[in-house]
C-alpha cells in the first residue's frame, strides 16, 4: 500500500536514449578536463619542492668546495704550528720579523737593493 501510493506520488520517469544522446552536457569531456586539472595542480605542487632539492645540490657543491679549501689551509697552519714548537724556527722567525734579543744591538742598513 505504501509503495503503490510513493509510485502516484512521485513518478520515477525512464529517458529515452535519444534525450540522453542529445544533452547539450558533454559528462565525458568535463570529466577528462577535472582529471587533467588535478593532474597539472598535482605537478604544479611538485615543482617549489623540486627546486629546493636542485638548488641544494648546488649549494652542497660549493659547501664542500670551501671544505675541501679549508681543510688544506688547515693542514698547512697545522705544519707551521708544528715547526714554530722548534726553538730554531721560532728564532728564525721573530730574526724575520725584526726583534732582536735583550742585549742585542739593532743596525738598519739604508740602500741595498731590494732582491738577488
Amino acid at each position: 500500500m505504501i509503495a503503490s501510493a510513493a509510485a502516484k506520488c512521485c513518478p520515477v520517469r525512464s529517458l529515452s536514449p535519444a534525450v540522453l544522446l542529445a544533452s547539450p552536457i558533454r559528462w565525458d569531456r568535463i570529466g577528462r578536463m577535472m582529471i587533467l586539472a588535478v593532474c597539472v595542480l598535482i605537478a604544479l605542487l611538485y615543482v617549489r619542492p623540486l627546486f629546493a632539492i636542485w638548488s641544494a645540490r648546488g649549494e652542497a657543491v660549493v659547501r664542500q668546495q670551501q671544505v675541501s679549501k679549508l681543510a688544506a689551509e688547515h693542514k698547512l697552519l697545522t705544519e707551521r704550528v708544528n715547526a714554530l714548537k722548534n726553538p730554531a724556527a721560532l728564532e728564525r722567525e721573530a730574526r724575520r720579523l725584526g726583534m732582536v734579543k735583550p742585549g742585542e744591538q739593532a743596525y738598519v742598513i739604508k740602500g741595498l737593493p731590494s732582491g738577488p
